[in-house]
């Protein structure tokens, strides 16, 4: 039985997690974390801080904001507690503080923990490779008002893997003013906020006379929560390294 700790226990993705947790018969949640959480709510323990936490745990799935991720590294390290990172808008200096978690515990990083978003990346991968530089990229994500990052962390994953297959390609994020032309190797990113809407990915390939779009469209929190507890199932009985959604597609 992987035991885990969910950091943002009180937010929409931490009672999600908890919610879809019955269907999965060897994971069990032993504690959260949240500050701001009203913790009579909760039958596990709920703690301010990772520091905090006095109750054995294999992993903590992080659904919350960057602000938490210098102390869940130092408790993960500390304490030999793998991570699930699905907290997205880190700097390049968090960035860098993860791989170096990552040379002492097991950590999972993806910026999107949907199996479907995964398999997108894929195909957009394969199809920049068949398509070349004669297809201009254009990509559209829509997510609800409440998300505080843009462009996405799914649509930077998306474009990176696009820009790895087009050789020279750069990326743009919006256009505004007089002088916006599109160029040659341009991989265009825009981000489209309203409504309650969970979220949305649209990769276009604009070609002469023809257009390929693959799409993916969540229309419930749940495909986060169930891929983050298959992350945290996967990441328990891993050695120290990074691992993302690939190692985890690969492991099924």
């Amino acid at each position: 039985m992987t035991r885990i700790t969910v950091c943002g226990i009180g937010g929409k993705m931490g009672m999600k997690v908890l919610e879809t947790l019955s269907a999965f018969d060897d994971v069990t949640c032993v504690a959260g974390i949240d500050a701001y959480a009203d913790k009579c709510k909760f039958s596990v323990p709920v703690f301010d801080k990772p520091q905090d936490i006095d109750v054995e745990t294999d992993v903590i799935v992080d659904f919350s904001r960057p602000e938490a991720l210098e102390g869940l590294l130092s408790y993960a390290t500390v304490n030999n507690v793998a991570l699930v990172l699905a907290t997205t808008g880190y700097s390049k200096e968090q960035e860098e503080a993860v791989k170096t978690a990552a040379t002492i515990v097991p950590v999972f990083r993806a910026s999107n923990m949907s199996l479907g978003v995964n398999l997108l990346v894929h195909l957009c991968k394969k199809a920049a490779a068949i398509l070349g530089a004669g297809f201009d990229v254009e990509i559209v994500e829509t997510h609800h008002n409440k998300k505080v990052d843009s462009p996405s962390g799914t649509a930077l994953t998306l474009a990176n893997a696009i820009k790895e297959e087009k050789e020279g390609s750069y990326l743009t994020f919006g256009r505004h003013g007089n002088d916006t032309k599109r160029k040659k190797d341009e991989i265009g990113v825009h981000a489209v906020r309203g409504g309650t809407i969970v979220g949305k990915h649209e990769v276009h390939f604009f070609g002469e006379d023809e257009v390929v779009t693959l799409t993916h469209e969540a229309h419930s929190k749940a495909v986060f929560a169930q891929g983050a507890i298959r992350a945290a199932a996967f990441v328990a009985r891993q050695k120290p390294g990074l691992y993302s959604m690939p190692d985890l597609v690969a492991s099924l």
